[in-house]
């Protein structure tokens, strides 16, 4: 039959169409979710349209300020584990040097163990040095984090860059520092780009070593699960909705301007 021989070519199309609906499917409910007006203290049963928690989104008390915390905690530790991961990446690919090896596997273990080790662990490790938790112990867990994921991202760039080019550079007579900045640079551009998007988005959404290691501070997820035992106000699904187009535009313009660079290098 036609439809069956049409469904065979484009299988793995509709495979990957379906996977991604039900990826985006979450989103949508909680976008659809952000405009109800609900009877009572949970927003889980559809009851009218309203516009009143956008034009309020800061409504409820303590929100918008542990939304700003996390913000912080995720910015920082974002340019922390980027500078950090950068270098160890590049030292991993560029350099030979004794218990490089042993180092390589090591990085992958906070990708591989179960966040609440790690979680555990540097809590033992703050308590054990008399650390008060809060704002800073947060951010050092969250750098620690977040730093396999940007050298594991900046290491594959790294390796996949011609060596050649920054040969050709000191060729011509440029020094270490301008061919760093003018060739090695900009060729990771993308491989640090994705570490640092991806370590501010583990950062922001991360809630297991947050709750172990914030002491009485809240971060947006902590006030996100507390809310949920007696009440989830629209105002979580509007911040909800907002990031999440936040981060579409953020990949779409990504993606323009790689493509705006690709036509550039042919023409």
């Amino acid at each position: 039959m036609p439809v069956l021989r049409w469904i065979r070519r484009n299988l793995v199309v509709l495979a990957g169409l379906l996977t991604l609906a039900y990826m985006i499917l979450p989103n949508a409910v909680v976008m659809v979710f952000s405009f109800n007006k609900p009877k009572g203290r949970f927003n889980y049963a559809w009851r009218d349209f309203s516009l009143d928690a956008w034009k309020d989104p800061c409504g409820v008390a303590d929100m918008c300020g542990s939304l700003s915390l996390s913000l912080q905690i995720a910015f920082w530790a974002t340019l922390g584990a980027t500078a950090l991961g950068t270098m160890i990446a590049f030292a991993l690919v560029r350099y030979r040097f004794r218990a490089r090896g042993t180092i390589n596997s090591l990085i992958f273990l906070p990708m591989a163990m179960p966040e609440v080790v790690m979680a555990a662990s540097l809590l033992t490790l703050f308590l054990n040095m008399g650390a008060q938790l809060g704002f800073w112990t947060i951010l050092i867990a969250h750098i620690m984090f977040c730093l396999s994921f940007v050298v594991t991202a900046v290491k594959a760039r790294v390796m996949s860059m011609d060596p050649r080019l920054e040969e050709a550079a000191r060729d011509l007579y440029a020094g270490p520092v301008q061919t760093f900045v003018r060739v090695t640079l900009p060729i990771a551009a993308p491989g640090i780009a994705a570490g640092a998007l991806l370590a501010f988005a583990l950062s922001f959404d991360d809630f297991i070593i947050t709750n172990f290691n914030a002491g009485s501070t809240v971060t947006f997820p902590m006030f996100v699960w507390g809310s949920a035992q007696r009440g989830t106000p629209v105002q979580i699904n509007v911040i909800g909705t907002a990031m999440f187009i936040i981060a579409v535009l953020v990949v779409l313009a990504g993606q323009l301007v790689a493509n705006r660079r690709k036509n550039n290098a042919r023409t």
